[in-house]
């Protein structure tokens, strides 16, 4: 019998991506397809490029796939198979899972897209090993995901993992509840707004790692600025759930070279107890992959289902 290939699929506040992967874990060759998303999409634009993605992916599939899984940006509904996304308001209750199952025709199974990033990181990164786990993305929003004792933490209706959406303190006055939020803070967007309010002349997260390297000092404390409030962040998810390991991705955690060491040193400074300064922190052992990798493994444990309960 020869080896699977699934179908992953990945949505996201700025683009929606396609890919065929393999058993174990590489992405095919020529079959990674991607599409934007953003706020000004409307709905038949996006299942339009969705569809138009999936298509263009199954063309490249050496042979046919077993089992689709798709990673979303949340909140999600496992039981509906819809996806709200919180930046992408024009999307509330997409049925994502049916578009996709229809459109590939195989079982498809949806998750977070924070618990894809943690599947893939305990499958094949930074937290291989671990037994309790969270792994986190920072870029345009921040999303994260936990694994606990191997098994993807779910949660009642499928959403545990919001990392970006817990509170923080900036010791800085504001009005909204919602303008404390990890993600509203130390995002990159939120870095850039924050620097820009200080003077800075720049518009971009690339605006700002170039002038951290110019040592523009309004960069620098924008930068490590983010960098502190999600080390308060990991503090405080690994007070909870006695986390082993953490592993950081996502593009603006690279807007400098020490931003992991930066969110190490945050984590020390934040925790209480000797258990949760034990938590290792990683930089993410696979770049902008993770998303498509942890649907893929979540798909091939339904392809391997499936399979079962075939054989004779």
């Amino acid at each position: 019998m020869h080896a699977p290939f699934v179908l992953a699929v990945d949505i996201g506040g700025t683009k929606l991506e396609t890919a065929i992967v393999d058993a174990a874990g590489r992405i095919v060759v020529g079959s990674r397809s991607r599409r934007a998303t953003g706020r000004s999409r409307d709905r038949d634009e996006v299942v339009a490029a969705l569809r138009d993605s999936v298509a263009q992916t199954l063309r490249a599939a050496p042979e046919g796939v077993v089992a689709a899984g798709i990673g979303s940006a949340g909140p999600v509904d496992l039981s509906t198979g819809t996806v709200s996304p919180h930046n992408l308001p024009l999307l509330r209750g997409l049925p994502v899972r049916e578009i996709v199952e229809d459109a590939a025709g195989v079982l498809t199974v949806l998750r977070l897209d924070g618990t894809c990033i943690a599947v893939a990181e305990e499958w094949l990164g930074a937290t291989r090993g671990s037994r309790v786990s969270m792994s986190m993305v920072v870029s345009t929003g921040v999303g994260g995901g936990v694994i606990a004792d191997g098994t993807p933490l779910a949660g009642a209706s499928g959403n545990a993992g919001h990392v970006g959406q817990i509170h923080v303190h900036t010791g800085e006055s504001r009005c909204a509840v919602e303008d404390s939020t990890l993600e509203a803070v130390a995002s990159g967007p939120a870095a850039v707004r924050w620097a820009r309010e200080r003077g800075w002349d720049g518009t971009s997260g690339e605006d700002l790692a170039r002038d951290v390297l110019r040592g523009d000092p309004v960069a620098e404390r924008a930068t490590r600025r983010s960098a502190h409030l999600v080390g308060q962040a990991v503090a405080s998810v690994a007070t909870l759930l006695d986390l082993e390991a953490v592993a950081i991705g996502g593009g603006f955690s690279r807007v400098r070279e020490d931003y992991v060491d930066l969110v190490r040193r945050s984590v020390a400074e934040n925790v209480l107890f000797s258990y949760a300064a034990r938590v290792r922190v990683a930089r993410s052992g696979l770049g902008d992959e993770g998303p498509l990798l942890g649907a893929a493994a979540l798909a091939l444990r339904v392809g391997d289902a499936e399979r079962t309960s075939a054989a004779p």
